[in-house]
């Protein structure tokens, strides 16, 4: 492609919204263009990078053995009235009637559409397994689009799903979709981590999230230094403690404790460690056919993480408590304790189960219960409801776990029977009885992709592209356009690269060799070959983004030595 040619509209202006440098760069590179609030037009470089991601993945897939199809965007709303999910979904998923009055919605993710497809086709275990993908554009309506392509209301995605007779069977198929994710990861030229993760509204369970490492991410992950353990927080979990505080000697009593209400109060006012002191956060959770105030209940030198939460209770969200809403139930606020379950429904984190030398509310204005150990609660539930801190014991070994920064770009769960057996999509077993598919589902963000590279490959410069995603491998970049010699020498280069099929692009432009190096260094181009001054003592430069340096090379070797680095 020469330059001039090309539609590259590059910019010093930065959309006013953009904080990420991925929306930054994109949009300042003539990649992207926003057109509404999370909808956005990609341009030929940032299409160039898309379907260079989609080969990569197509490739990794067939080598895995899944095949490609491609469904209906517009998706028939009755499919996920079948399913459940149409009122658990949310606002997220866009609901619009035909001329007709036939409900549709805009497809945020297609696990009815696959079932659908596969349902009354498939009827044996004979032609099982059976792994089918497609990559589409979805859309969710997010209610705070933000971050450029990192979320967006319309976004590519590759999905996946597979259909099998049995969880052993669904199990060896999951374990080579996370290697084939972690191969596509690895051509991408990204540093990623695999972490366990929450299901959300998607179901399953075995779900696991693959992270590009950034401090970007808006996902803080858990991470162990011993071993390959990592987990989003929403799903992180620990074995134990690196410290354990000295216990306080108390026999069980009441205790008055004037206008003390925080867990720092109680740590100051007793001396205590919040270890021994139990906090509660009050919710109301939300479900289909009404809500309840439910009363998580977890150490004092813990923080409630609301996924694990939302999902003890059983809940489709949580929503914050006001302390009139308390009262009206009896219970006072700053002094609520876990001992009196009558109130409303308690949810007690594990690691509270059978603690002792407690210090608790009374439900009593100005006091405390001391001493208390909590096997006393025979009849209390127990969920894992605790965020995990830095320093906690892995739960595989006896690293420490530490938090880092991560951008979602991929999500795998085992579905097992969770939409085959509610849209009654079947097969006849060895013994000819019919069973619901056993599913496991595969997605990958391509259009977030795009920004994910970018977010761990820039400089101040602009964008640094790895080479299997970069638009264009080589730049070939003229100094001076008006110099015969140096565009003789471009012509030629450009039309043996060309017969090589080298991806180039040919900077014609009869601009400034500065202005034209700044465009090449905010597009981020892997090598850009300057013909210059130097080609009068027969030499040209090889510039490498990623590492801003330069080599000198003599004209007549310049082919050689780039297919050489394109090689490596």
């Amino acid at each position: 492609m020469r330059r001039t040619r090309a539609f590259i509209p590059t910019t010093k202006e930065a959309p006013s919204d953009a904080t990420l440098v991925s929306h930054i760069y994109l949009s300042r590179a003539g990649f992207i263009s926003q057109v509404a609030s999370g909808l956005y037009s990609y341009m030929p470089l940032a299409k160039r990078v898309i379907k260079k991601i989609e080969k990569v993945i197509n490739e990794e897939m067939a080598r895995a053995g899944a095949q490609e199809v491609e469904l209906s965007f517009v998706t028939p709303a009755d499919l996920w009235r079948e399913s459940g999910r149409i009122e658990k979904f949310g606002k997220e998923l866009l609901r619009f009637h035909d001329r007709k009055e036939n409900l549709f919605v805009l497809g945020p993710t297609h696990e009815e559409m696959m079932v659908d497809l596969v349902r009354n086709r498939i009827t044996s275990y004979k032609q099982l397994p059976l792994n089918l993908y497609q990559i589409k554009t979805k859309f969710r309506d997010e209610a705070r689009p933000r971050f450029g392509l990192m979320r967006g209301r319309e976004f590519i995605m590759k999905d996946g799903y597979s259909f099998h007779s049995s969880y052993e069977d669904m199990d060896r198929e999951f374990d080579a979709m996370e290697a084939a994710y972690k191969r596509i990861l690895t051509r991408l030229g990204l540093d990623f981590r695999i972490v366990e993760a929450d299901s959300g509204a998607i179901g399953g369970t075995g779900s696991k999230e693959l992270m590009v490492l950034a401090n970007s991410g808006e996902d803080t992950i858990a991470v162990c230094d011993s071993c390959e353990y990592g987990a989003n927080v929403e799903a992180a979990k620990r074995s134990g403690r690196s410290h354990i505080p000295q216990a306080p000697e108390a026999e069980f009593n009441k205790f008055k404790t004037p206008d003390v209400k925080s867990i720092e109060d109680l740590e100051n006012f007793f001396k205590v460690s919040g270890y021994y002191t139990i906090k509660c956060v009050a919710k109301r959770a939300v479900y289909e056919d009404g809500s309840e105030i439910v009363l998580f209940f977890i150490r004092g030198c813990d923080n409630l993480q609301e996924k694990k939460a939302q999902n003890a209770a059983g809940a489709l969200d949580l929503v914050d408590v006001g302390e009139e809403e308390l009262r009206e139930l009896g219970l006072v606020p700053g002094f609520i304790g876990p001992l009196d379950q009558t109130k409303a429904k308690h949810v007690i984190d594990n690691d509270l189960r059978d603690a002792t030398a407690m210090i608790c509310g009374a439900n009593e204005v100005d006091y405390h219960y001391v001493g208390v150990g909590m096997s006393v609660l025979s009849e209390a539930y127990y969920a894992d409801i605790a965020e995990v801190n830095e320093g906690d014991i892995c739960p595989y070994c006896n690293g420490k776990l530490s938090f880092t920064k991560g951008i979602e770009v991929g999500h795998i769960f085992k579905l097992g029977t969770t939409y085959s057996a509610a849209l009654k999509a079947e097969f006849l077993d060895e013994n000819g009885k019919a069973q619901p598919f056993v599913m496991g589902t595969y997605g990958m963000g391509v259009s977030r992709l795009v920004a994910a590279i970018i977010e761990q490959h820039h400089d101040d410069a602009g964008c640094i592209w790895t080479k299997e995603a970069a638009p264009y491998a080589v730049n070939i970049l003229v100094s001076n356009i008006k110099e015969e010699a140096q565009t003789a020498l471009a012509e030629e280069l450009y039309a043996e690269l060309l017969a090589q099929n080298v991806e180039v692009i040919y900077d014609d432009r009869k601009e400034r060799f500065g202005f034209k190096m700044n465009d090449a260094e905010l597009i981020g181009f892997p090598y850009t070959i300057i013909i210059g001054k130097e080609l009068e003592n027969g030499v040209v430069e090889i510039y490498e983004r990623k590492t801003k340096t330069k080599q000198a090379v003599a004209k007549e070797a310049i082919l050689a030595k780039i297919t050489e680095l394109l090689a490596l």
